[in-house]
């Protein structure tokens, strides 16, 4: 039974990237709003600490799933085992992202660049591959992805993560419209500025404290993800939605 204070009581919800910064506040303000989590990420310390995080404010235990999005196989796995065990998912949110080497275009390394493509956007076209059937086998399936300002800024340097987000963009987009005439909404979050080890690295000498907490977002993705909430299309800028934040993204 759904409440104000929890209005994702019943609702399954997949988050990678669950063990650190934007991911990872977003699975517990998630799972406080009632959803049972299953969070997904690399380091099974992580996400057992965000186990106990979640555990001390509801009295529940997510699902954990120690997986690196990278290996294929595992995804299509983990949609098979989910299926098993749930049946449906109703919340799907791939935040899972790395920034790699900010360098002029010319200068970028294969190996980096098939990193950066393969864990940006590779793994989240396979993400939403393995959990079509579940989202539609929900009463109000919702994908959301965070992408960056850079997809469309295209700023000297960030070529690689910029593609990278542009294609996630796309592929959004068009999932989106192909689930137009089912009750699966598909869409991008573009969170702004936020105090992650990401912006730290790619902004060294900012003062975090001058850059919002992860943990600001979570309300925003929760009403976004309520099954009674008809989000927008395309990407929803979280600056745009009464917030501040700088120009470049995560």
């Amino acid at each position: 039974m759904t409440t104000t204070d929890t209005p994702l009581a019943g609702r399954i919800a997949l988050v990678t990237g669950a063990t650190r910064g934007i991911g990872n506040a977003i699975a517990l303000g998630l799972a406080k709003a009632g959803a049972h989590v299953i969070a997904l990420g690399r380091t099974q310390g992580a996400l057992e600490a965000l186990d106990d995080a979640i555990f001390a404010a509801t009295g529940e235990h997510a699902t954990l799933v120690p997986l690196d999005l990278r290996e294929a196989d595992g995804l299509d796995h983990l949609g098979a085992a989910l299926h098993q065990r749930f049946g449906k998912l109703d919340i799907l949110v791939g935040a899972a992202g790395v920034l790699g080497a900010l360098t002029p275009v010319g200068h970028l390394d294969p190996k980096g660049w098939d990193m950066i493509m393969s864990t940006n956007l590779t793994a989240n076209w396979r993400l939403i591959r393995a959990m079509d059937p579940l989202l539609r086998a929900s009463d109000a399936g919702r994908a959301i992805f965070l992408t960056s300002s850079v997809a469309k800024s295209h700023r000297a340097f960030w070529g690689a993560y910029a593609a990278s987000k542009a294609g996630l963009e796309a592929i959004v987009d068009c999932y989106a419209d192909e689930m137009e005439n089912t009750k699966v909404r598909a869409f991008c979050i573009d969170p702004g500025a936020m105090r992650t080890k990401m912006r730290a690295g790619a902004f060294p000498g900012e003062d975090p404290e001058t850059v919002q907490d992860p943990a600001e977002i979570a309300p925003f993705v929760v009403d976004l993800a309520r099954p009674g909430r008809e989000p927008p299309k395309g990407v929803v800028r979280f600056k745009e939605r009464g917030q501040e934040s700088a120009s470049v993204s995560r």
